[in-house]
């Protein structure tokens, strides 16, 4: 009860200090098994995307976090751990326990959604996505039932950018694109190109682009 009680107030710091709003332009916020994958700036992306869901369905939806990042200090690790019960993997292959896709197949079969970022790593590039990593095919080819939806995330690299404790006042939205699957005999390049491309079209350069088009 005291964890729920936290992630109920994490949420609405965050959307609070970010005044974030949900666009749902491809799918409807239901409570159907996916995996939410985004763009990767700041340390509250997940809990952007997590806190855009419906209360109903946030606590059967994991993020996916890296393990040496949140479990170096105790505060951290109980957040992610107890708070919002993350899928914790090990990025380095050298010295890594646990396969990070075997991870991410347990909590799908225990009934889970996920949000995960394929870029591996935070972007502090002007590109607007760095090239995705092969996780999130590899899932999509175990679990091949499993809906993909991407979410833009606009404004929270700008509302909290690296070394400031204060947000700035910005607008923050997180826009839900359409659900997609793997689809029969797709490659890891067509199927990454496909997901990053999807992604990028719902970023607003994109929109204004195809408007000016």
């Amino acid at each position: 009860m005291f964890a729920r009680l936290i992630a109920r107030f994490s949420s609405g710091v965050i959307r609070t200090l970010t005044g974030a709003r949900a666009l749902w332009l491809g799918c409807s916020p239901v409570g159907e098994q996916r995996v939410y994958y985004g763009n990767h700036s700041s340390h509250g992306d997940f809990v952007l995307i997590w806190s855009s869901l419906p209360p109903p369905y946030r606590y059967r939806v994991r993020p996916v976090a890296a393990a040496e990042y949140w479990e170096r200090m105790r505060g951290r690790r109980y957040l992610i751990r107890s708070v919002f019960n993350a899928v914790l993997i090990e990025r380095d292959a050298q010295t890594r326990t646990h396969d990070p896709v075997q991870a991410m197949c347990e909590a799908v079969d225990g009934g889970d959604s996920l949000i995960l970022f394929p870029e591996g790593t935070r972007n502090k590039s002007d590109e607007g996505v760095l090239p995705f990593k092969s996780g999130i095919y590899q899932l999509a080819l175990k679990r091949p039932e499993v809906e993909f939806v991407p979410v833009w995330i606009d404004n929270l690299k700008r509302v909290m950018p690296k070394n400031r404790w204060l947000p700035l006042p910005l607008l923050c939205t997180t826009t839900f694109g359409a659900p997609f699957r793997l689809q029969e005999g797709e490659d890891r390049g067509a199927f990454l190109e496909r997901a990053r491309t999807a992604l990028l079209a719902l970023s607003p350069e994109s929109s204004r682009e195809t408007s000016h088009a």
